[in-house]
């Protein structure tokens, strides 16, 4: 990458370059620093706003992506289509959205749950399909009540961009009401093409439960410790809260190097309590860029 530092030590002598050469050396750096160039200079700025430029950070496939938005994109340079992908569009009939970092032109998805294998997801007893607002997606699913927890999803490592590494984590809230969840661990793990699956621990509990945490391990000690034993050690993660509003947990990381389109599996699951557990919503998978 060529660094902003090194355009601006180049002085008046960056006008003795042609058009087409300034318009190249700009496409090499990144969008932050494109649009911090077009503020140093006038010749900076004409190159900023140039198509060929924004090509060199939009995806290969970007009229492939374009085509399978729910809503139409509008825009009348690369410029402004780079400024709607990085602010995330539905596409796939709404079961998947799609966006690029700001920093990179990397490209992220997160997968709906309708897209997801969901265990008995498909039983009015045990999942309820609902609509909820702060969700970007038409449905989310709600764990009514269930013993065996089994979430897998799936996707093409041609999808993503090429030499970057990646990040699983599921969307999820935890209702106040919720039982049963974070008795033992949850095992997640991540798997891309033949490659050996690779495995953790996460708890599907608020980082505020410390106060329940606490008072189950006083009375069931006992009973926990020997449900823990069933579950392969892992580092037991804990929920993120995300700025919108949700809950993620890593499920792993994985590096694509662009060579072929394997398939990534990632999955949750807690099938080792034999208990009855409740209260989880998922809205889905994303798939982002670790900086």
């Amino acid at each position: 990458m060529v660094k902003v530092k090194t355009m601006v030590a180049l002085g008046k002598h960056i006008y003795d370059l042609p058009d087409d050469c300034v318009s190249t050396i700009v496409s090499l750096t990144s969008p932050p620093d494109t649009l911090k160039l077009s503020l140093v200079s006038s010749i900076f700025r004409s190159a900023a706003e140039l198509d060929c430029v924004w090509d060199a950070f939009l995806p290969s496939d970007w009229q492939d992506i374009a085509t399978k938005s729910v809503t139409p994109l509008k825009f009348s340079s690369k410029k402004e289509l780079f400024s709607c992908l990085c602010n995330s569009i539905l596409i796939d009939g709404g079961n998947k959205s799609f966006a690029l970092d700001k920093s990179t032109g990397k490209k992220s998805y997160v997968i709906a749950a309708k897209e997801l294998s969901i265990l008995y997801g498909d039983e009015p007893a045990h999942w309820n399909w609902k609509t909820v607002p702060e969700s970007r997606f038409a449905e989310v699913a709600e764990l009514k009540r269930i013993s065996r927890l089994e979430i897998q999803g799936k996707m093409k490592t041609g999808e993503l961009s090429p030499n970057t590494t990646y990040g699983a984590y599921i969307l999820m809230k935890i209702s106040n009401r919720s039982f049963g969840l974070d008795s033992i661990p949850s095992e997640i793990s991540i798997s891309v093409g033949d490659q050996e699956s690779i495995s953790s621990t996460a708890y599907l509990r608020h980082s505020r439960s410390k106060k329940k945490e606490q008072l189950e391990t006083l009375f069931y000690r006992n009973r926990v410790e020997t449900l823990k034993a069933r579950v392969n050690k892992g580092e037991e993660r804990m929920p993120i809260e995300r700025k919108d509003g949700w809950l993620e947990i890593e499920l792993g990381e994985f590096y694509n190097g662009g060579n072929g389109d394997e398939e990534i599996l990632m999955k949750l699951m807690e099938v080792k309590g034999y208990h009855v557990k409740g209260g989880l919503v998922i809205e889905g998978i994303e798939l982002r860029p670790k900086h």
